[in-house]
């Protein structure tokens, strides 16, 4: 099947509902066999005006589209819409933000804002097997360690804000990086050498025993693992091998840096601050999976290897407007 290698040739491919649906089953059903997504059953039949397959056996929701069972489904918008969109949210190197799809799309703010917090979740990197498989190794593999802060600054905030953010700092306990971080999210980085990947997530404070158990979690025992001089890093040689760089002194010596986990941070905070402004800490972790699908796939790949990716990860993965507004009880699960 013709595959579209820019944005012009993708809205103008996808257009057309046949090649909407064409892309999907490919996507979808590899082999060419379209499989029942409630029972599993292969020989189904398909509803030409419906533009549905049925399944043979009776059951609960015997008829379904190509959208059932992924991050489109029980969406009133059809793949003509989602597909231009999985397309620039994959391919646009400083993200587009939910006015620019509302423009684009035609769609209100409010539902491109939702579609983006869908396609990230299915851009989310932790399928069954991958964080499993941790990074570094004895071979001589190195795996870079860093954290950073996510937030806005004072001068920017409304007077009001101002003053509350000023009196919860002042009751922050001193740490080593003071009140000064205080109200700001904590992320952590590990990047593997080797492979040219990293893996970041929220964490919930930068306490020793927070980062080393995500260090312990993520790396192979025994590797090296470059940090800065950050306190929370002591004694992480008691498991691998661990060297250190002053940032007061120096940002390399030889080998030893942890470059180019800044150079994710400096993409991702240009992000957050660029394009999307103000994010708020309960989404971060699905910001965090568009810059890691980004990064990690920005090497020989095309636009269109990475939006091919993209819809291969949207099977088995719902996430409802509850669940991105907070108000169910636990976060989305697949």
């Amino acid at each position: 099947m013709k595959q579209p290698k820019t944005l012009q040739e993708a809205i103008i491919h996808f257009s057309d509902d046949g090649n909407c649906l064409e892309f999907m089953k490919l996507h979808r059903w590899p082999d060419g066999v379209v499989t029942c997504p409630t029972c599993g059953r292969k020989d189904v039949s398909w509803l030409e005006k419906q533009k549905k397959w049925q399944c043979k056996s009776a059951h609960a929701k015997r008829q379904f589209s190509a959208k059932v069972g992924t991050i489109f489904e029980d969406s009133p918008l059809g793949l003509e819409k989602w597909l231009p969109a999985v397309w620039l949210i994959t391919n646009s190197k400083n993200g587009v933000s939910s006015c620019e799809i509302s423009r684009s799309l035609g769609v209100t703010q409010k539902t491109a804002w939702f579609m983006l917090h869908r396609i990230r979740f299915a851009m989310k990197e932790n399928r069954p097997g991958y964080f499993s498989k941790k990074f570094g190794g004895s071979g001589g593999s190195a795996v870079e360690v860093d954290e950073s802060f996510v937030g806005g600054l004072l001068k920017n905030m409304h007077k009001s804000r101002v003053k509350e953010m000023k009196e919860t700092r002042a009751e922050v306990p001193l740490d080593e990086y003071g009140p000064r971080y205080a109200n700001k999210a904590v992320v952590m980085g590990l990047y593997d050498r080797d492979t040219r990947r990293v893996r970041a997530m929220v964490v919930p404070n930068t306490k020793r025993e927070t980062l080393q158990a995500e260090i312990l979690k993520n790396v192979k025992y025994g590797s090296k693992v470059y940090t800065d001089e950050a306190v929370a890093y002591n004694r992480t040689a008691w498991h691998f091998i661990h060297e250190t760089v002053n940032h007061a002194e120096t940002y390399v010596r030889g080998q030893v840096h942890t470059n180019s986990l800044e150079n994710f941070w400096s993409l991702t905070k240009r992000n957050l601050s660029g394009t999307y402004v103000a994010v708020e800490p309960f989404h971060l972790d699905r910001y965090l999976d568009e810059m890691m699908f980004r990064f990690n796939n920005r090497q020989n790949m095309s636009d269109a290897d990475r939006f091919s990716k993209a819809l291969t990860q949207v099977v088995n993965r719902r996430l409802t407007f509850a669940e991105v507004t907070g108000k169910v009880g636990a976060a989305a699960k697949f």
